[in-house]
């Protein structure tokens, strides 16, 4: 069952919200908006991870154990780069809001709760 427009604002607004007061919470939970793979690294990592089994099979095939084990290393270091999240992107600002953040300090309403309840209070009087 979809959402109705005011729930979907209501959701809309819980998660600014959110993203507003518990920066930290949002950012321990992996939440952060907007990240995009790193297709950089994704692609390096793969090269390497390739070259590194190429370099494995050589090894095994000549008998080489140090070339086996650096072709190891190569995989295992492409694998890590390949899979490891960027640092680049990852603190990507909040959505904002035009309304709150517009008005000065001394106006600001009092907070999240108080408008939930000033709303159940309004639907509660119009009989919704």
């Amino acid at each position: 069952m979809p959402l109705s427009e005011q729930e979907q604002r209501l959701l809309e607004e819980m998660e600014r919200n959110l993203y507003r007061n518990d920066a930290d919470f949002v950012h321990a939970v992996g939440g952060v908006r907007g990240r995009r793979p790193n297709y950089r690294a994704i692609v390096l990592g793969v090269l390497l991870a390739v070259a590194g089994a190429g370099a494995l099979i050589a090894g095994v095939a000549l008998q080489a154990l140090i070339i086996g084990v650096i072709g190891f290393a190569l995989m295992f270091a492409g694998v890590l780069v390949a899979i490891t999240p960027s640092k680049r992107g990852a603190a990507t600002p909040a959505p904002s809001e035009g309304g709150p953040a517009a008005k000065p300090k001394g106006q600001q309403s009092a907070g999240f709760m108080d408008k939930l309840n000033d709303r159940w209070d309004r639907r509660q009087e119009r009989g919704d």
